[in-house]
């Protein structure tokens, strides 16, 4: 198997590269020895390796969903869902949804939308359908409204015995209201471990079990995880080690003024890539005022939109872009006799060549245009490439987290609206916020 590839040239000197060594590999080793704020969070460094012995059984638990349902609803919000849905759109046919593929893998409890939640049990009505629960605590507003709708409506279609059989809970070890419930119904269960937080769990039970749901190889995404956690440690040399090199190019540009990261990609499949990695930088990097602000483009779908701006607007951005080298499939430009669109000087080209110079045309005009570019190149679209970019992303996240002298793996900013939101739903133990919030209220009117 190939490895995927980075390239930083294209946006600093090699001297420059050169002058993070020694911070980055300190970074490293905060992040390796568990040394730093947040190391009760690293259990993610460990989980290519350490999940080897649940994969026969997440295996089976999917084989039996597979077998018994024709649509199966993942339900969870973040890091709970993106990982899978990043991975699965990615490998899945582009119209997957429109085959008569079973089981057909949906998504709930990422929004609090009364129109997509009917429209779902619309889908959903006189279907056998499965559901999968990710919530550590089980009481996150999204999820467990979806899942308590969700749970009625199959035990209604189904019943109480058939619908504990087509649920599956993926919650914490002892505590929360999930758990509770998972014992008291019996539903099978997968453990989100306490030392890993919901943006760097997809490669746990949290991503793996969806993803072998959709009949992808959860073991050749583990192989290239392992492969790239291996090429990520100390022992690696720093010219060699991809991750620490992304840590120390953004970290350059960050320091240079370049406080926006569009992550770019060329492959229509890599939507959901782009925002799983956007709540990982986001949401680790994002604390004290400080922070790179995690962007994506899909191009060249958003040349026609964004590219005027990243062209010619202000100059505080970079680009960190991926590329595929070959794609899974093959089409030729075929020969028109009237050429009215003119393009028979394309003919016989694959139509992925017309891409490839698309984006090379694109970064030389962007770099042209003062937009440093970094170059993630993957040998091709597969679990094994997919498990190594997350892996790539995720020891990258960790070391240009202590780089920039925060805590990577807390949240606490995201509390801020809970707290407002619940006040405003009158939501028991919230009455002194619900009157300051309404006191604010009257205020702003």
């Amino acid at each position: 198997m190939k490895d995927i590839r980075f390239t930083c040239s294209y946006a600093l000197t090699e001297s420059a590269l050169q002058s993070y060594k020694e911070e980055t590999l300190s970074a490293l080793r905060t992040l390796t020895e568990g040394t730093g704020a947040g190391n009760d969070f690293l259990g993610w460094l460990g989980l290519p390796k350490d999940i080897r012995s649940q994969v026969k059984t997440i295996q089976q638990t999917a084989d039996r969903l597979r077998r018994d349902c024709d649509i199966i609803v993942c339900v969870g919000i973040g890091g709970s869902y993106l990982g899978a849905k990043a991975v699965i759109d990615a490998l899945q046919p582009s119209f997957a949804w429109l085959e008569d593929r079973k089981p057909q893998i949906v998504y709930a409890g990422n929004n609090i939308g009364e129109d997509y939640l009917c429209e779902l049990q619309d889908l959903l009505r006189n279907k056998n359908f499965g559901i999968i629960c990710i919530s550590k605590s089980g009481t996150t507003t999204e999820p467990a409204l979806a899942f308590r709708l969700l749970k009625m409506q199959l035990e209604k279609q189904a019943g109480k015995e058939a619908a504990r059989q087509r649920i599956v809970c993926i919650t914490d070890a002892r505590k929360g209201a999930l758990r509770t419930l998972a014992t008291q119904e019996g539903y099978d269960t997968f453990v989100i471990e306490d030392n890993i937080g919901g943006r760097f769990s997809v490669l746990s039970p949290v991503g793996l079990l969806p993803i072998a749901c959709a009949g992808l190889d959860i073991n050749a995404l583990l192989d290239g995880a392992e492969k790239m956690m291996n090429c990520c440690t100390s022992a690696t040399d720093f010219d060699n080690n991809p991750a620490l090199l992304y840590a120390a190019a953004r970290n350059h540009l960050y320091r240079q003024g370049k406080k926006i990261e569009l992550l770019v990609n060329y492959h229509p499949k890599l939507h959901y890539v782009s925002e799983w990695w956007k709540q990982l930088y986001g949401e680790s990097e994002g604390k004290e005022n400080k922070g790179i602000f995690p962007a994506s483009v899909d191009f060249t779908t958003d040349l026609h939109s964004m590219g005027q701006y990243v062209q010619e607007g202000e100059r505080h951005l970079f680009e960190t872009v991926i590329s595929v080298a070959e794609p899974n499939r093959q089409l030729v430009v075929p020969d028109d006799e009237a050429n009215l669109d003119g393009l028979n000087f394309l003919a016989g080209k694959r139509v992925d060549e017309v891409n490839k110079m698309a984006e090379l045309g694109t970064r030389l005009a962007h770099m042209d245009g003062g937009v440093p570019n970094l170059l993630i190149e993957l040998p091709k679209l597969n679990e094994y490439a997919l498990g190594q970019l997350i892996t790539f992303f995720e020891v990258g996240c960790g070391v240009s987290g202590y780089m920039l002298g925060i805590n990577p793996f807390n949240q606490p900013g995201v509390e801020a609206y809970k707290k407002n939101m619940f006040a405003l739903l009158h939501k028991p133990g919230y009455e002194e916020a619900t009157a300051a919030i309404e006191q604010r209220i009257k205020g702003l009117k």
